[in-house]
Order: structure tokens, then sequence, then C-alpha cells
């Protein structure tokens, strides 16, 4: 028996146990390894936030998925690997070996350095997997705020995530305590947000932040002081509450495998998606460094996913590789917290009502799509 290892139960890795599952192939057993049963998806991520759905309907059913494709689920992360020895620790002492292995982790970022007694509260967007107990502390802590009050809340990057939470978080804490002046304000290193987007959904973007209230600055946020958030010219920008959405990086515990690691501990792969100079390991997803390099965008691992199986079936039995092609542009929808979205795709952007409608409906597919029938309700009261 070929021993098959998951690490991680990423977007990628649903498409994986998917394919087993409809395929099975008694030759090749396959463990999940996860700190979670359930998984986030990234693309309702801001629909949750925004309060128009449940954490639930967001989320992945890993152990389902696992049982449909007869695989082990152990809840725990890995925190080791040694791809020459082919074995992996795990948080909660277990050692597993493995034939062949596939990472799909996601990614985190680097916390700001903080300086000083009266600093402001910060909510950090990644880790996604546990960005929902991040999000409850969050929210217990508004509810013991004083009515009549002014707080000012301040998202740290200039990307789609950043522009995205923020009037997410916006829409939900203006709902819940209306009885606050909420004020918003987004500090972008660049001078063009959303990065490598056309000028047309850039001006859209701008004006949902104008709609909402936001005040966009200029400036690369490095550091949590009193009362505020210090830019790299010195320039403190004064904060209440910080959405920390700057750019990604790998997990800490990469650092201590003996793989081939960029400086953002990123890890490079080749056109199969195996990891370069390491066949039996692939990588997917945020974690993966392909070249060229693509977005940190949760499409580029639903795109990966279906190769990756294939592959991952095919290293299994000594079989031949596909090469995945990238997209050369993807679509991006953006929620903008009021029942609107931003549909991006190169030069090419629209926005308006029915394209939240649209990003709404791509999203309930793609998660009913990999949980069993009947265990997600589209309803932000489940």
């Amino acid at each position: 028996m070929t021993q098959l290892l998951l690490i991680g139960a990423g977007h990628a890795h649903a498409f994986v146990l998917e394919a087993f599952a409809e395929t099975p192939d008694p030759e090749v057993t396959i463990t999940v390894v996860s700190d979670s049963s359930l998984a986030a998806y990234s693309g309702s991520v801001p629909a949750w936030l925004a309060g128009d759905c449940s954490l639930r309907d967001t989320q992945l059913d890993v152990a389902a998925l696992c049982q449909r494709a007869g695989a082990t689920l152990i809840e725990s992360p890995v925190v080791a690997l040694d791809h020459k020895a082919r074995q992996v620790s795990l948080a909660n002492g277990q050692i597993l070996t493995f034939d062949v292995a596939s990472i799909n982790v996601g990614s985190t970022l680097e916390l700001p350095a903080t300086h000083g007694d009266s600093l402001p509260y910060l909510l950090a967007m990644r880790p996604l997997s546990s960005l929902h107990h991040r999000w409850q502390a969050l929210q217990e802590r508004i509810q013991t705020l004083p009515g009549g009050s002014t707080q000012q809340i301040v998202s740290v990057g200039g990307g789609a995530a950043s522009c995205e939470t923020l009037m997410s978080v916006l829409a939900q804490l203006r709902h819940h305590r209306a009885d606050i002046d909420w004020q918003g304000h987004l500090l972008s290193a660049s001078p063009n947000l959303l990065g490598d987007a056309g000028w047309l959904p850039r001006q859209l973007t701008f004006r949902a932040l104008k709609r909402a209230g936001i005040q966009v600055h200029r400036g690369r946020g490095t550091e949590l002081v009193d009362g505020g958030v210090q830019d790299d010219q010195g320039q403190t920008l004064p904060a209440d509450i910080v959405l920390w959405a700057t750019g990604a990086v790998g997990h800490p515990w990469l650092s201590k495998t003996t793989l081939p690691l960029n400086e953002k501990r990123f890890i490079p792969t080749g056109r199969t998606l195996a990891v370069t100079g390491i066949p039996q390991l692939f990588a997917a997803g945020d974690c993966a460094q392909f070249n060229p390099p693509l977005p940190k965008a949760g499409v580029y691992a639903v795109r990966q996913g279906p190769v990756l199986a294939g592959n991952l079936r095919a290293a299994c039995h000594g079989q031949p590789l596909a090469n995945w092609q990238p997209p050369k542009r993807v679509l991006a929808l953006i929620g903008t917290g009021d029942s609107r979205a931003i549909a991006s795709r190169g030069q090419i952007g629209f926005a308006g009502k029915w394209v939240w409608e649209w990003k709404k409906r791509i999203d309930a597919r793609f998660i009913t799509r990999f949980n069993p029938p009947g265990a997600i309700k589209l309803d932000k009261h489940s």
C-alpha cells in the first residue's frame, strides 16, 4: 500500500479527496492532518464578517469529505517535516510516515512590532483557519464599549483582502453598535489599490470605500504604538482597532523543515506542483511559490485542485505527471459590505447588488459541492 499524506485542509485538497471518493484506489491509503474538521472557504469570509451568513455557512466539512474518500482524518497540525526521512511530527506527539505527501496549509502574516502601553486592539486577518476565534474576541470587546463613543478602525494593507474586510467589518459593527460612531481608514503602501488590477476595478473600489465613509491614507504600516499605527515615515494614524491585512508569508513551522523555502517561507514548486527537487512532495495554494509568482488568492488553489489530484494519484503509482497552467486572468469578486460587490478581471470591472448575488451563488455552489446534503443552511440566522 502507498501512503498518501495530505497536510492541511485547503481548497486544493478538497478536490483531491473528492477525486478519490469518486474513483477509489485500493492501493493507496490516505491520511489527512488538519487543525480542525472544518475548513474555512476564503470566498465566503467577507459575507460572514458582514453578517450576511453564519460561520458554518463558510466552512467545508473535512471530516465528511474524508469519510467519502476512505481517508483517515487526524485533527492535529504538523509542527515539523523531514522530507528525506519521509515523516512529519504532529502537535499531539504523533509521528507519521508517508510515501507521497502534499502541503496545502494556506499562509499567515508577520505581526507588527509594538511599542507602548496604550496600543490599539489588533485583529490579524491571517491565518484564516483561526480567524473566527479572533473575530469573536473582538466582538465581545466591542460589546463593552460605551455608547456615544467614537472608534477609529484602521485596515493596514492595500490589497483586495484589506479593502474587502474593512468594508465588511464596518458594516457589521455599525449594524450591531449603531450607538457608536465608527470611522474607517485604510493605510496602503501602494499608490494603487488591488495590486495589478485595472484602472476601472480600482476606481470602483475607491468609490465603494468612499460610500462606506472610509478615508484612504498612503504609507506602509510598520508598528503599533500608543493610540495608533505608525508608518514607515514615522507618522502615526490614530486607531482604536487595527485590521492587519499585509502581505502573506509562510507558516513559521515550515522554517523548521528541510524544504527549499524562499525568503517568505513559501515552498517553490514546478509546473507539476511537485516541490522543487523533491518529486514525492507537492504543494498548492498560498503556501506554494509557483514560477512566475502568483497572487495569494484562493482562486489559484481551486484551479490547482484537479491537476493536483491527478498528479498525486499518478505519483502514488510511479506514473508521469501533468503540468498545471495558471490562468492568464482570474475573476475577483470583492464584497463591499453593503450587499454589493465589485467584479474585477484584468482591465474589466463592474459593480452592483447583482454582482453580490452572483458572488453568493458561486460561493454557495463551491461549499455545497464538498459538503454532505443538508449540512449547510444558507441562512444568516442559522
